[in-house]
């Protein structure tokens, strides 16, 4: 199981506002690189919301790099990686958003989802949400944290394999009947 899981936290309700960003690489089955940052948003507007989620406030940050000063250390983690997200039609999409609003270049990596993962994996449960999958199998996590995010989006993959004794990440994927998709 080789794969790097991404967890992004935004300032409001635009996809670029990136103000967190933590990516935990799996080799082998097991987690042997965590990364977190804070990044000060091109734009230092914050919803209470999104505040009352994740509690990041703009003094957190207004100090801090932004995404493009950051992407050199980024890029070279995801570069032809399996990249994986909990609900990851929103972190992918932060990502092509962040890329758009400094003009960076785009990785070529694949991507899958673990609600998906554990949807398939385990039927039936009360729900896919990564705060009872975390309870469901004694991931001690602060929910909405970017780094503790990424890493229980990684125990939950590493589980379902083990689980299912796949081979590696794209058998699992094979035995769930779930793709893998390029990112573009």
């Amino acid at each position: 199981m080789n794969f790097v899981a991404i967890d992004f936290e935004t300032a409001n309700s635009s996809r670029s506002s990136v103000c967190s960003l933590a990516a935990v690489t799996v080799e082998n089955g097991k987690i042997v690189r965590s990364a977190y940052s804070l990044i000060r948003p091109p734009v230092m507007k914050f919803d209470y919301r999104n505040i009352e989620v994740h509690g990041i406030n703009p003094e957190d940050v207004i100090n801090k790099p932004t995404f493009n000063q950051l992407w050199e250390r980024i890029c070279p983690h995801l570069e032809n990686k399996i990249v994986l997200a909990h609900n990851a039609a929103f972190d992918i999409s932060v990502l092509r958003c962040i890329l758009q609003e400094y003009s960076l270049p785009v990785p070529k990596f694949k991507h899958a989802c673990t609600v998906q993962i554990a949807k398939k994996a385990w039927p039936g449960g009360e729900n896919y949400k990564l705060n009872t999958l975390a309870q469901k199998f004694q991931i001690n996590f602060e929910h909405h944290n970017a780094l503790h995010d990424a890493r229980t989006c990684a125990q939950i993959a590493i589980l379902a394999g083990r689980e299912l004794q796949a081979d590696n990440f794209l058998h699992l994927m094979h035995m769930l009947k779930l793709t893998v998709k390029d990112f573009v």
